[in-house]
């Protein structure tokens, strides 16, 4: 490292330090990651999110949300991130004809400001203040890649290797494995084969309902598809010469960390100080024992990243990011009739249990809930063989409507978590039913946002004290 490069860090650090104390001072800035694996709903709760902060007649939970004056979006701070989308997504939930919208891609950013005037004889006094609350959008695949960054090549493809015989695409790529020789000489066409064949592993698999599906960007590129970072795949342990293909898968898999994985973290995942953990719960239920445990080993890796706890003060003026709040959200609480509720949450405070006792230990403040950010149902009771169910009716993405007794949740955790754990293949004492509901037509009333389930809880925790 040259004298200019040293310099340009410490310019970089002076400037940062003075941005952090600008907004601590005068117009403070809450940093909100939004995180989950595909399917979670992230796109959808940013949307709903942002609308009813905006529009607060649904938001009764949301402490001090009477003292909000005015809300308003403005430009992102970084110019380099694209920003969210969040008109065209609200046009599509809300729209004559609703539908879901697209899910994350890549990188967004945006901008959600208040001008906040406190109650009471002091607040008077001191007049109002700005709030900033910056959302950090980023596909789920992504998250994924953290847990490789303490790991080396050789570990990585043993673990991988381990696992992938018995799901989907694990055994056309075992066998495409025993017809090469790792240690022959370094030959591109047979680097691109075995990345292709790892890839469509990782397809089927996540299709099958698994989570730990990494790297994630080989399932979202973007615009490094192709590129040598992005072709390589795990090999069986052995020799691996200089030039062999062994020693050149090797150095890819350090290159995607160095040059993809620690960037994104660097850049944007470790300056986050609230975050919200979105888990689609019931699909992982629904897909089996082995999806759930999946699904809990995925998460205690990707969690494993953050960095729980309070910053001191002036650590924080200074620009030492730790995250204060996380918030555990099981998503689709719609699907379940209200009454189950608190069974979903119980089990989500369950599967991350790992996670959440290490950031309670570390100072930050946590919560589970059980949340839709767009409610698709309403409840009713349904007759089967002469007794009345707690049942959920919506629109099916078919255009059907249906009411859906989707089975009783246990009251005990352990009685999923622990089958999932051993292995179990299935199930043995419950049909868990789930069906995909579409976007409900909606009619909204001036100052009021999208319906939702608990979704002023959870703005309430994440962003209720700064207001």
């Amino acid at each position: 490292m040259g004298l200019t490069d040293i310099a340009d860090g410490v310019a970089r650090r002076v400037e940062a330090a003075g941005a952090s104390v600008s907004e601590a001072l005068f117009e403070p800035v809450i940093r909100l990651g939004v995180t989950g694996l595909s399917r979670a709903g992230k796109t959808v709760f940013i949307t709903s999110l942002v609308a009813n902060l905006l529009d607060r007649g649904r938001m009764p939970a949301l402490r001090h949300g009477s003292e909000i004056t005015a809300a308003f979006l403005r430009p992102q701070p970084d110019d380099t991130v694209p920003r969210f989308d969040y008109e065209a997504h609200l046009s599509a939930l809300t729209g004559p004809t609703p539908h879901w919208p697209e899910g994350t891609r890549a990188i967004s950013e945006l901008r959600l400001s208040f001008r906040v005037q406190p109650s009471g004889f002091l607040g008077a006094l001191r007049g109002p203040r700005t709030v900033h609350l910056d959302i950090v959008d980023y596909p789920g695949e992504w998250l994924l890649d953290l847990g490789l960054m303490d790991q080396g090549f050789g570990a990585w493809s043993q673990e991988v290797l381990a696992r992938i015989a018995d799901r989907p695409g694990g055994p056309e790529y075992l066998a495409q494995l025993a017809a090469i020789d790792p240690s022959a000489p370094m030959d591109e066409p047979a680097a691109k084969a075995l990345a292709a064949g790892f890839t469509a592993h990782l397809q089927a698999a996540r299709a099958a309902g698994y989570s730990d599906c990494a790297p994630g960007r080989f399932l979202l590129p973007g615009e490094m598809e192709g590129s040598p970072v992005l072709t390589f795949a795990p090999l069986p342990p052995g020799e691996a010469p200089r030039g062999s293909l062994a020693r050149e898968m090797e150095r890819r898999f350090e290159a995607y960390k160095s040059k993809v994985v620690k960037p994104f973290f660097r850049e944007h995942f470790a300056r986050i100080d609230r975050q919200v953990v979105l888990v689609d719960v019931l699909g992982a239920i629904h897909s089996g024992p082995a999806a759930l445990e999946d699904l809990r080993r995925a998460m205690a890796g990707i969690l494993k990243a953050f960095r729980p706890g309070r910053a001191g003060w002036l650590a924080s003026l200074l620009g030492g990011h730790r995250i204060e709040k996380i918030l555990f959200a099981a998503t689709k609480a719609d699907h379940l009739h209200h009454s189950q509720h608190a069974r979903l949450t119980a089990i989500t405070t369950a599967l991350l249990r790992e996670a959440k006792d290490r950031a309670d230990f570390a100072g930050a403040d946590t919560q589970a809930l059980a949340i839709a950010a767009l409610r698709t149902t309403t409840e009713e009771d349904v007759l089967r063989d002469g007794q009345a169910l707690p049942a959920v009716r919506g629109r099916l993405l078919d255009g059907r409507n249906v009411a859906l007794y989707p089975g009783e949740l246990p009251a005990d955790p352990a009685q999923l978590l622990a089958p999932a754990r051993q292995g179990a293949a299935e199930w043995l004492d419950g049909d868990y039913a789930i069906m995909s509901f579409a976007p409900a037509p909606v009619a909204l009333r001036p100052g009021d946002g999208p319906p939702h389930i608990r979704l002023d809880r959870a703005a309430d925790f994440l962003i209720g004290d700064a207001l």
